[in-house]
């Protein structure tokens, strides 16, 4: 089964607009995209949460989707690759969004992995450089 949205035709800044749409209705208070030759690359936003307002960064993973393509034996089309990446974000905002709305989850808690320190790096970022560590989960209780 090929990657999800391979066959979308949304362009990536229709879907940047569903995703800051989606953004402002969960409470962002701010919203910005980085742009790289007029291409979107990634969108940050801030939102309010229990520790105050945090900033957040989704990236889009073209490169990835890229990869994903030629494992999968599709066309390696970078455009399609750009269109499929913001889908999917956009896909997943949207399901966050109704998570949050639904109050089964805490907006931070939706959008925890991408959580910014402010300099360019992720929560799971940190995570995974090893600079985070949650222990192995031996003494859970269960």
């Amino acid at each position: 089964m090929a990657i999800k949205n391979y066959t979308a035709s949304c362009d990536p800044i229709e879907s940047v607009c569903k995703i800051q749409a989606a953004l402002a209705k969960a409470g962002a208070s701010k919203i910005m995209e980085d742009y790289t030759d007029g291409k979107p690359t990634s969108v940050s936003f801030a939102l309010p949460t229990a520790a105050g307002t945090r900033g957040f960064v989704l990236p889009a993973a073209v490169e990835g989707t890229l990869r994903v393509f030629q494992r999968q034996k599709l066309k390696p089309d970078r455009r399609q690759a750009e269109i499929t990446a913001w889908a999917n974000i956009r896909d997943w905002v949207l399901a966050q969004v109704a998570l949050i709305e639904s109050c089964d989850v805490p907006v931070d808690q939706a959008f925890l992995p991408y959580l910014s320190d402010g300099h360019g790096k992720t929560l799971y970022d940190v995570y995974a450089a090893g600079q985070l560590m949650l222990g192995d989960g031996a003494n859970a209780e269960g």
